[in-house]
């Protein structure tokens, strides 16, 4: 199939993304389309912009944080010691009085 059969394709214009692992990406736009001024490498993932000099620094990602982290941001130690101490008095009572426990 050529180009006859398929019309003519548009002009276009080649901008070159850069990312901070030093990876080059070329895309392709339409002539008088606006491309955006930032891209994610498709190689690593980062974000690229069009400045060689001057890529974007990788994102900062926080590491994961477990339950237990969150919990212990929330309370002091004699707060959870407290609240053990509770839980703990109301499981013996329950199991005094027979009641069943799941």
């Amino acid at each position: 199939m050529g180009e006859a059969e398929r019309g003519d394709s548009a002009p276009r214009i080649y901008v070159t993304y850069y990312c901070a692992n030093g990876h080059e990406t070329r895309q392709a736009f339409a002539v008088g389309a606006d491309y955006p001024k930032s891209w994610d490498c498709p190689r690593c993932g980062l974000p690229a912009n069009t400045d060689s000099d001057n890529p974007p620094p990788p994102p900062h990602i926080l590491p994961y944080k477990t339950h237990l982290a969150y919990v212990k941001e929330r309370r002091s130690q004699t707060e959870a010691e407290d609240i053990l101490s509770d839980a703990v008095a109301d499981l013996r009572r329950r199991r005094a009085a027979g009641e069943p426990i799941y």
